[in-house]
């Protein structure tokens, strides 16, 4: 029986069809990263925020990444994130 994560691949030597084995690469490249709660999507968040800082045009990053509407896009790109933590720093004040 084949987990959620798992779909079936292209056929083998034998013809018979096998479970892709992403999910166990990917549990150990997490483990080796010591980043166990990195999930595959997370990649794609920022993908989509380094091609919108990067300047590209929304229709551009949206045929790259697969979104099919702007709003789904908006979502993902994390637009002026780096600008936005320049605000939480305290400000220092002049001796």
């Amino acid at each position: 029986m084949l987990g959620p994560s798992q779909s079936l691949g292209e056929p083998g030597k034998n013809e018979k069809r096998r479970p892709y084995a992403f999910t166990r690469t990917w549990g150990l490249l997490k483990k080796k990263l010591g980043m166990p709660d990195l999930r595959f999507h997370d990649l794609r968040h920022e993908a989509v925020s380094r091609l919108v800082e990067g300047g590209l045009f929304d229709q551009d990053v949206s045929a790259i990444s697969g979104h099919k509407s702007m709003q789904m896009l908006k979502r993902s790109a994390r637009r002026g994130f780096v600008g936005r933590l320049d605000k939480l720093k305290p400000q220092r004040k002049a001796p």
